[in-house]
């Protein structure tokens, strides 16, 4: 459409449909394994490592600051969960964010996921 009064393009909001896709050039592979659960946080917090990011990775940076679940940073931050996973793991690669250890990460280490099990029957119900 064109404007009748100056004869420019109209301009017109994007398409979220369209968005996530070019947020990460149409990659879907992470490097990690990343569950929905995993804990995501900032080790060593750098203002200027903010500044340089693309607004989607630094409002993941600036959120991960405290501990905080991949669901819930795709839930605050209204990002779909899978643009979430390969954001995260782009930070995580550059050394900006760290990943916690998920019970996944033990499936293996009988001692430890005994001690996980032992603590959930602990807390009060």
């Amino acid at each position: 459409m064109v404007e009748a009064d100056r004869g420019r393009p109209e301009s017109r909001p994007r398409s979220k449909r369209i968005r996530p896709y070019t947020l990460t050039g149409g990659r879907t592979v992470v490097r990690y394994q990343l569950l929905v659960e995993t804990l995501i946080s900032v080790p060593r917090y750098d203002p200027g490592l903010s500044d340089r990011l693309m607004p989607e990775s630094r409002a993941l940076y600036e959120r991960a600051r405290s501990r905080v679940s991949l669901a819930e940073l795709s839930s605050l931050l209204n990002i779909p969960l899978g643009v979430v996973r390969v954001l995260i793991s782009d930070l995580a690669t550059q050394g900006a964010v760290f990943i916690h250890p998920t019970a996944h990460a033990y499936r293996h280490d009988r001692p430890m996921l005994e001690r996980i099990l032992d603590g959930l029957k602990q807390l009060p119900v």
